[in-house]
C-alpha cells in the first residue's frame, strides 16, 4: 500500500499575525491542535512540522510532537513541505495548513483515499458546498468549480458559477464584497443558490509536488493569488472531494477571538 505522511508547514514571521502557531487556543497552541489533529488520521505513516523557526522547533517537541528544520527564504507552504518531502520515504504528502486547527482526522483521510483510488490524479483537497451569500462574494473564501468526475475546472476568489439571472454586477461598483452586487429575485430563491466553497487541505502524489514547486508562477497565479491555479495551467489534474466538515484558518488575531466562540467544530 502506499504510503502517506503529513507535513504541516509553519512559520512564525506571519505579517497579519506574528507568533500565530504559538497563539493559544482552547488552552492549546494552534500548532499543536493541527498537529494532533493530523496525527489521529487514519491513513497516514507519520506527521512532521516544517518550520523555519526555533520558538515552533522547541514548541512541537515540547508536546512530544516531531519537528523539522527549514529554509527561511521559502515563498510558501508548499514550498517548505517540499524541501521535507524531497528526503522523506513517501509515496504521497499531504500539505495540513498550521493555521487550521479545525481540521479533522476524516478530511485527511479524504485527500489520501483520492489519491490511492485514482492514478490519474496528482493533487487532491476538498470543497464544501454553501449557500452562505456572504461566503460566496467574498474574495477571501476561494470558490472551486469541478466537472462530472470531480476533477477542478478553476478556482477563484470571485463567485463561481456565476447566476446571470438571479444576480448581477451593478454598474460603476469596483468592490468585490456582498454590496457590491443588485439581487433580482426574492430572498426565499437567493437561499437555494449554491457554490462550493475550497477547503485549503492538498494531497500530493510526491513526484507532482516535486514537479509543482519547480514550475514558475503562473499567468492565474499571479492575477488571483491562488497558487493552485498553477497546477491547473500545467495539465496537473486536482481531484475535489465534496466534504461534510467545516473549518477555518486562523490569519489575524480577530480570527483567534472567532475561533474561540466557534462553536460548530470542537477542539
Amino acid at each position: 500500500m502506499p504510503k502517506a505522511v503529513a507535513i504541516i508547514p509553519a512559520r512564525f514571521n506571519s505579517t497579519r499575525f506574528p507568533g500565530k502557531p504559538l497563539a493559544t487556543l482552547k488552552g492549546k497552541s494552534i500548532i499543536q491542535h493541527v498537529y494532533e489533529h493530523a496525527s489521529s488520521a487514519k491513513l497516514l505513516s507519520s506527521v512532521v512540522v516544517a518550520t523555519d523557526d526555533k520558538r515552533i522547533f522547541d514548541a512541537v517537541v515540547s508536546f512530544g510532537g516531531r519537528a523539522v528544520m527549514t529554509s527561511g527564504r521559502h515563498a510558501s507552504g508548499t514550498d517548505r513541505i517540499a524541501e521535507v518531502a524531497v528526503n522523506t520515504d513517501c509515496d504521497f504528502v499531504v500539505n495540513v495548513q498550521g493555521d487550521e486547527p479545525f481540521i479533522t482526522p476524516e478530511m485527511v483521510d479524504e485527500v489520501v483515499e483520492l489519491l490511492y483510488n485514482d492514478d490519474e490524479v496528482a493533487i487532491s483537497t476538498l470543497a464544501k458546498r454553501t449557500t452562505d451569500l456572504n461566503e460566496i462574494f467574498s474574495p477571501n473564501v476561494v470558490k472551486v468549480v469541478m466537472n462530472d468526475k470531480g476533477i477542478a475546472m478553476y478556482f477563484s476568489r470571485a463567485p463561481i458559477p456565476f447566476y446571470r439571472d438571479e444576480w448581477r454586477t451593478e454598474s460603476g461598483v469596483k468592490s468585490q464584497e456582498l454590496s457590491g452586487f443588485q439581487f433580482l429575485t426574492l430572498n426565499s430563491k437567493l437561499l437555494t443558490l449554491s457554490c462550493y466553497k475550497h477547503i485549503g487541505i492538498y494531497g500530493f502524489r510526491k513526484d507532482a509536488l516535486l514537479q509543482f514547486v519547480s514550475l514558475k508562477e503562473s499567468r492565474l497565479e499571479q492575477i488571483e493569488k491562488l497558487e493552485q491555479l498553477r497546477a491547473l495551467e500545467a495539465g496537473m489534474k486536482i481531484k475535489v472531494k465534496e466534504t461534510e466538515y467545516d473549518t477555518f484558518g486562523i490569519d489575524t488575531i480577530e480570527d483567534l477571538r472567532k475561533a474561540e466562540e466557534w462553536q460548530n467544530i470542537s477542539l
